[in-house]
């Protein structure tokens, strides 16, 4: 019986050494020698501090930014320990009424401007939702909505090898370049 048992717990040691400690250190020195600012969770910095990532959504609701779209993360919006959508069904009251909240009685809304993502940490909103929130944008910091448009436009980045993905915007990295151009009326 303890030669069948030896050579068991021999190899249990053995693949737990090589898939649970080597693999994973492997790995994780490929990553940071190939792809070091997405091994680091592709951390967006401005003057030595870093402001956030380019991966994960952040709340903005003063006029003089782009608002991404709702997050339905745990209580606190863009809350990435409580990731995740709402689960609510295209016939929910509850979606219904949160959609129409969001509107705020608009007619024609761009659906990322009102819906949630799947792990309502999306970082990203589509052209047509970036260049909805154009006016108001410009009127909360005083700047020209021919600049904020080419800003748009200069900020859209296309689907992966022009196939793969939807054209989106990315809202941090929007915000910032905002911030690059004025300071945003308070």
């Amino acid at each position: 019986m303890l030669s069948q048992i030896r050579p068991a717990i021999v190899l249990t040691l053995a693949f737990s050494l090589l898939t649970g400690i080597a693999y994973p250190l492997a790995m994780t020195g490929v990553g940071q020698a190939m792809f070091p600012a997405q091994a680091n969770g592709s951390r967006i910095e401005r003057g030595g501090v870093i402001v956030g990532s380019a991966l994960i959504g952040q709340n903005f609701t003063s006029a003089g930014y782009f608002w991404p779209r709702p997050s339905a993360a745990g209580g606190a919006p863009y809350n990435a320990s409580a990731s995740g959508g709402s689960n609510y069904g295209a016939t929910d009251t509850r979606l219904v009424e949160r959609i129409a909240e969001a509107a705020d009685g608009r007619r024609a809304v761009p659906a990322d401007a009102v819906t949630t993502s799947a792990s309502g940490l999306d970082p990203d909103i589509s052209p047509e939702n970036a260049r909805s929130q154009i006016e108001r944008v410009a009127g909360a910091r005083g700047v020209d909505k021919a600049t904020i448009t080419r800003l748009v436009t200069d900020m859209t980045q296309m689907p992966t090898l022009g196939i793969f993905g939807e054209p989106r915007v990315n809202v941090l990295a929007l915000n910032l370049a905002l911030d690059a151009l004025a300071q945003p009326a308070r």
